[in-house]
């Protein structure tokens, strides 16, 4: 008996051993202390799996690789799956690997959705006997409130404040000398009157400045170093931006109560990318004594602007986002790595934005889409973080999935500038060097294989704009004027206008607040310095102020019915701009800050003055507008402004100046000055030298600490707002800003197995390039639009309907906003408009009408698209909108990643026409009714058999890239998924 109990015992003792081995974290060999001083702080030690393939991955391969190690729990992520990452080299563009992000990043125009849909998941987990109370994010979750504000006020302040050098103020600005500032002052009233009208206390030069914090920003007179209340239109904007999104604002400040692991920032604070900088990267994160790299997934295409400070992130859309919040990874093919080599020193009058927009261009010609680019060489060393945070922002428009850049010694000095603690620098430093995550540009034995490598000479790069319709179409500056005549003369098209020669002439005279103008092709209407590019880089827009203040003081000026705004990333923006002495120019020349968040590059811009607007349709006139964004898609700003040019903030100044993009600036003056010489862009271009002086002495840690402070305290009117508490939100049917949307009418505890689709209609006829703004506008609402007439109905005014991408927490809304961009072309009715035909009966219709009809009668849809579908910014509603318009399947000849994995979120099925075929030549008409029979059995690549009515038959590849894209699919989209696993 003793024996048997002893071989009992010894039985237990093994199972239990077996057990906790069972349990046991499958890399925990590699798990060891950071520091000798620190036993309790450690980190997974990647170099001790002793396999020389590791030193040979690219950066960015060797953080998906950590993030594999570090997460291994043998069912989300297999000890197999990082055997295949660190195998990258024969597995690249074959393997599908998972990556568990450290944290999500959301905005609020994208954002807003996936809260709402948690909302309603947590309603749908309650109905069917779950606990809504587990519906949480298990990502660490940022939204930040930054798409909500509109350009309702411009230039109030300047027209309204006294003129800053006196007389009646109807004449030219004024010169303005820095050298006759008066030396004593008292608190200004407002900033742009600071320029002669201080009188003031007397300030002594060894007293230090006194400050005061402003609710959004904290400004002080650069002339005085005395407290400004803020600008005029700053302050109207954001108080209209609360009044007019006053529920969708308690939402979000009811989401921050009651979801875990959410947390919200408030609107004012800053752009979503320029707060991400700021104040949300940690470079390498400390989370329950674990040191690991800093890794985010976020809902905007652009969340690759964190890719320049050595952070691994990129685009996701709501759908995939809300997976990852709650505890799914991303599933990613194991991409290709480009490596882009930098070699040489930029020219002095190139900006970064000359950088980024070469680099966008040539690598769209290489061809980089839907893989990493990975950048190495001497030349990265001559970029700032702040060049290399520009150049990622663009990633998106090169098709890139990330831009990465590994930190180096530069990335360290900028965290010590922006007020990084000397332990965090060290924590930091020590982590990355450990893992070999740390690299020095100008040490090749360091550099890694990559799957191909380019060479880019930065020497070679001139000034550049972009336009007049796509970001990749580059014009030389010294080219502008014969690149946009050009333009005039070719067929409408991606550079084309098609105006005869005859009309090429034309000349309209306006009448604007009393005086006469002329307006002609090429005439500058807009010119805006907006946020989520280049604000974050303080070169450009230090450039565009010193230009302000020489223009000022040589007697230049902007015509005033150019609609010109500044629209800074962060508070940092203005504070380092006013602290430089430069925004008062700025202001002058009518670049007043109107508030922080996206909004001439979305469409959120007021109307332009009707004069304008006027001279504009009677002349038939190629209006120009010209921003530092990304964006410039045709009537992306204004429905009247066909032609817009993307180029760095100095030149958006300068092209204001001189009112029109027909220029040739080597030849032709800006204007003239005081006494009548003529003023040349040359004479007034600021050096290298001048910008990176100004640079070192005002971009400084304090102003990066005053704005955490600010970030982290909110502001009085968000502080002051009341939210709901209750664990499920309290849904007013009355409510044309936030719904519970519809996408679990239908859910079921069990999936239904995948159907046909047959006698489906084609509910649209679409050709090339159709962007998610085509599918998914984000701007204005349309008075003549289904959602227009929604929202009439439901009392509202056309002054309160507010942008789509403010009402997109409303799927009634958004699902008649979907394909209602004015400038969508639908074959069947020939001309850019948002209308279709309903074939049955060859009625002209709004395409939320045709869709409303079809599905009254029963009958499925699909679209056919031409070439890159579903191109442009990242947006869920692209898919959203066109699944609850009811259709089931888009037939295209190929798409753009990451649209086409929203599609499959949602349950829609994106079909791939064979290599050589497309509708053209199929012979299909569209208006034939489709039969395409969907297999039980799926798997990547699959061929689906397409029948028609017509008794035409073909193939097509169903655009499944993995399993668990087919899993999504089979569940009928990704929230259907994640729901039933909450059950």
């Amino acid at each position: 008996f003793a024996a048997g109990l002893r071989l009992s015992v010894l039985h237990l003792e093994e199972e239990m051993a077996a057990a906790e081995r069972a349990t046991e974290h499958p890399f925990h060999y590699l798990i060891e202390p950071l520091t000798a001083d620190r036993p309790d702080k450690k980190y997974f030690n990647v170099l001790k799996l002793n396999d020389p393939r590791y030193v040979r991955l690219p950066f960015s391969i060797r953080v998906l690789l950590e993030a594999a190690v570090r997460n291994c729990d043998g069912l989300h992520i297999k000890k197999e799956d990082a055997l295949t990452i660190l195998d990258w080299k024969k597995q690249q563009n074959q393997a599908d690997v998972p990556f568990w992000p450290a944290r999500v990043l959301l905005q609020d125009f994208t954002g807003i959705p996936a809260v709402v849909d948690f909302a309603a998941m947590r309603e749908a987990v309650k109905k069917h006997g779950g606990d809504p109370s587990k519906v949480n994010p298990v990502c660490p979750t940022d939204l930040i409130v930054d798409h909500s504000i509109q350009i309702d006020f411009s230039k109030s302040a300047i027209q309204n404040a006294p003129n800053p050098g006196g007389g009646d103020g109807s004449g030219a600005v004024p010169r303005v000398s820095s050298s006759k500032l008066p030396s004593k002052s008292s608190p200004c009233q407002r900033s742009i009157s600071c320029l002669s009208s201080c009188h003031s206390e007397a300030s002594s030069p060894s007293s230090k400045p006194r400050t005061t914090e402003i609710e959004n920003t904290p400004l002080l007179c650069p002339f005085h170093l005395q407290p400004v209340t803020g600008p005029e239109t700053l302050i109207k904007n954001q108080e209209m931006e609360f009044s007019r999104n006053k529920e969708r604002l308690q939402f979000f400040k009811w989401a921050s109560k009651v979801f875990q692991n959410v947390t919200v920032v408030p609107p004012g604070s800053g752009i979503v990318h320029q707060v991400n900088l700021e104040y949300l990267s940690r470079v390498v994160f400390d989370l329950r004594d674990v040191f690991f790299p800093d890794s985010v997934v976020g809902t905007d295409s652009h969340t690759t602007m964190v890719n320049g400070l050595g952070i691994l992130g990129w685009g996701v859309g709501g759908i995939e986002s809300e997976a990852v919040m709650l505890g799914q990874p991303v599933t990613l093919t194991l991409p290709e790595v480009v490596g882009c080599k930098l070699v040489g020193t930029t020219d002095p009058l190139a900006t970064s934005i000359d950088v980024v927009l070469s680099i966008t261009k040539h690598l769209r010609l290489v061809g980089v889409s839907g893989k990493f680019v990975e950048f190495f060489g001497p030349g990265v060393s001559q970029l700032s973080v702040a060049d290399r945070t520009t150049i990622a922002n663009m990633c998106p428009e090169y098709g890139a999935t990330v831009s990465f850049f590994p930190v180096d010694e530069i990335t360290v000095r900028h965290l010590k500038q922006t007020g990084c603690s000397e332990t965090k620098l060290e924590t930091v430093e020590t982590y990355l060097k450990a893992v070999k995550l740390f690299r020095n540009y100008q040490n090749p034995s360091e550099d890694p294989e990559y799957s191909q490598v380019i060479e880019l000479n930065l020497s070679g790069i001139v000034p550049y704009v972009s336009g007049p319709k796509r970001p990749q179409d580059r014009v030389m500056v010294n080219d502008m004027k014969k690149d946009f005549q050009n333009s005039l003369n070719e067929k409408v098209g991606f550079k084309g206008f098609q105006i005869s020669p005859e009309k090429q002439k034309e000349v309209v005279e306006i009448e604007f607040e009393g005086k006469d103008y002329k307006l002609a092709h090429g005439s500058v209407v807009i010119a805006a310095v907006i946020s989520c590019t280049n604000n974050c880089n303080p070169s450009v827009m230090l450039g565009a102020g010193l230009l302000a203040k020489k223009a000022i003081e040589v007697g230049l000026s902007v015509k005033p019915y150019i609609k010109t705004s500044l629209s800074p990333g962060s508070g940092m923006v203005t504070y380092y701009l006013n602290a430089s002495g430069v925004l008062p120019y700025l202001h002058s020349l009518g670049f007043e800050v109107i508030g922080y968040g996206c909004a001439t590059c979305v469409g959120n811009t007021a109307p332009l003055p009707e004069s304008v607007v006027a001279g504009i349709q009677k002349g038939d006139l190629v209006a120009c507008g010209v921003l530092s964004g990304n964006k410039n898609f045709e009537g992306r700003f204004c429905d009247c402004v066909r032609a817009n040019y993307l180029a760095s903030p100095p030149l958006v100044v300068a092209y204001a100046i001189a009112g029109t993009v027909n220029i040739d600036f080597e030849k032709e003056p800006l204007g003239v000055n005081f006494d009548g010489k003529e003023i040349y862009l040359r004479d007034i271009w600021p050096s290298r030298e001048e910008i990176h002086q100004v640079e070192e002495q005002k971009v400084i840690p304090s102003m990066f600490q005053e704005l955490r402070v600010k970030i982290e305290k909110g502001n009085n009117r968000w502080n002051a707002l009341e939210a709901p508490e209750s664990l499920l939100y309290p849904w007013d049917s009355k409510s044309t800003y936030i719904r519970c949307p519809s996408f679990f009418d239908k859910f079921t505890k069990e999936p239904s197995c995948p159907q046909s689709i047959e006698n489906a209609y084609v509910l649209l006829h679409l050709g090339d390039s159709v962007t998610t703004d085509h599918i998914s506008p984000a701007g204005s609402i349309a008075r003549s639009s289904a959602a227009a007439r929604y929202l009439i109905r439901n009392g509202l005014t056309p002054r309160e309907f507010n942008s789509y991408g403010a009402r997109r927490g409303n799927d009634a809304v958004m699902t008649r906003g979907t394909f209602a961009n004015i400038r969508l072309l639908n074959k069947f009715i020939g001309k850019t408009a948002p209308k279709t035909i309903y074939i049955p009966s060859g009625q002209t219709l709004d395409v939320f009408d045709a869709a409303e009809r079809y599905q009254r009668e029963g009958f499925p849809l699909i679209i056919l698209a031409g070439k890159r579908y579903g191109s442009g910014s990242s947006r869920d509603w692209a898919a959203k909108g066109p699944y609850l318009l009811g259709v089931k399947a888009i037939l295209a000849e190929s798409y753009e990643k990451m649209h086409k994995n929203h599609l499959i979120g949602m349950g829609v099925i994106p079909l791939q026409f064979l290599p050589e075929e497309n509708v053209d030549k199929l012979g299909l008409t569209g208006k034939e009714q489709y039969t395409i029979t969907i297999p039980n059995e799926l798997c990547p690549g699959t061929t689906v058999s397409v029948t028609t009515n017509t008794r035409k038959a073909f193939k097509v590849v169903a655009k499944f890239d993995n399993e668990m894209e087919i899993t999504f699919y089979k569940q009928g989209g990704i929230l259907n998924y994640v729901a039933r696993k909450m059950l």
